[in-house]
C-alpha cells in the first residue's frame, strides 16, 4: 500500500483557495500511484480556532464533490482536515473520502486544552482497513493520549496516521513522540505537518514517517510544501517535491 502525506502552506479561512491547493496535491499522488492520502489539522481552512465556528460545515459540503471524484476515479482515499458543526456544537475533523463510499467524518477525540473553548470532543473512535493494511487516523494531541493508541493496537492497526499543527518550537518534541508511538506500538507511523504560518503560529514542516522500530526513514524539510509516499510492501520512500533524508 502507497500512503502519502501532504505538506503544505494554508490561506487563513480561504475553502476555496485552499481546496484548489488540496486538489494539486490530490492529483500529484494519484500520479504517483498513492492508495491513500493525508493532509495536516484542519487543513480546508487553516488551524483557526476562533474562526472554525463560522467556516465550519460538514462531509457533504458540494464544495468537496471534485474530492470524491478523484477518490472514484482513482481508488484513493483522501483525508482532509476540516472544522465541522452540528446544531449546537463544533468539532476538529477530518473528512475521509473512500472509493465509491459514503464519505467519513472523524472527528478529534481528545483536545490540547486550550481548544476546549472552541470545539467539543469527538465521541467516534475509527481504523479503516484496507486489504493489507489497518489505518489508525490522528489528529493532533490525540498522539498524547495512550487510549488513542490502545485503541489503534485493539483494533489490528498497522499504520498510525498523523495529521497535525506543529510549529517551530514544539517539533522537536512531536517527532520524538511518534517515533516512540511507532516503536512502543510496531506501528508504522505517518505525521502530515503544515509550513507557514497559521493560528499565529509559525509551522515546523518536517512532514515525516517512520518505521516500525520508531527509525525515521523520511522526511521533508521545513519550509516547502511537498508530497512524501511511503510504499508499505517495497519499504520505498518516494517523494513528489520537498527535501527527504
Amino acid at each position: 500500500m502507497r500512503i502519502a502525506i501532504a505538506q503544505i502552506e494554508v490561506i487563513k479561512g480561504n475553502i476555496e483557495k485552499n481546496l484548489e491547493n488540496h486538489l494539486k496535491w490530490i492529483k500529484e499522488a494519484i500520479q504517483n500511484k498513492a492508495d491513500m492520502v493525508v493532509f495536516p489539522e484542519l487543513s480546508v481552512t487553516g488551524y483557526e480556532p476562533d474562526l472554525a465556528a463560522g467556516l465550519a460545515t460538514n462531509q457533504d459540503d458540494t464544495r468537496l464533490d471534485e474530492m470524491q471524484s478523484l477518490s472514484d476515479k482513482n481508488g484513493i482515499t483522501i483525508g482532509v482536515g476540516l472544522p465541522t458543526k452540528d446544531e449546537s456544537d463544533t468539532f476538529v475533523s477530518m473528512i475521509i473520502f473512500q472509493p465509491h463510499k459514503e464519505r467519513i467524518t472523524y472527528s478529534k477525540q481528545y483536545l490540547y486544552p486550550p481548544e476546549e473553548p472552541f470545539f467539543k470532543a469527538g465521541k467516534n473512535p475509527l481504523v479503516l482497513k484496507f486489504e493489507t493494511e489497518v489505518v489508525s487516523p490522528a489528529i493532533c494531541y490525540e498522539t498524547s493520549n495512550k487510549a488513542h493508541c490502545e485503541f489503534a493496537k485493539r483494533n489490528k492497526a498497522t499504520i498510525y496516521v498523523a495529521s497535525v499543527l506543529s510549529s517551530i518550537n514544539g517539533i522537536n518534541a512531536e517527532l520524538k513522540k511518534l517515533s516512540d508511538i511507532a516503536k512502543t506500538n510496531n506501528l508504522i507511523t505517518f505525521m502530515a505537518n503544515y509550513v507557514g504560518k497559521s493560528g499565529g503560529y509559525e509551522c515546523a514542516g518536517r512532514s515525516s514517517v517512520w518505521n516500525e522500530k520508531g527509525k525515521l526513514i523520511g522526511q521533508l524539510g521545513d519550509k516547502e510544501e511537498g508530497l512524501l509516499i511511503f510504499d508499505t510492501k517495497s519499504k520505498e520512500i518516494l517523494t513528489a517535491a520537498g527535501a527527504v533524508l
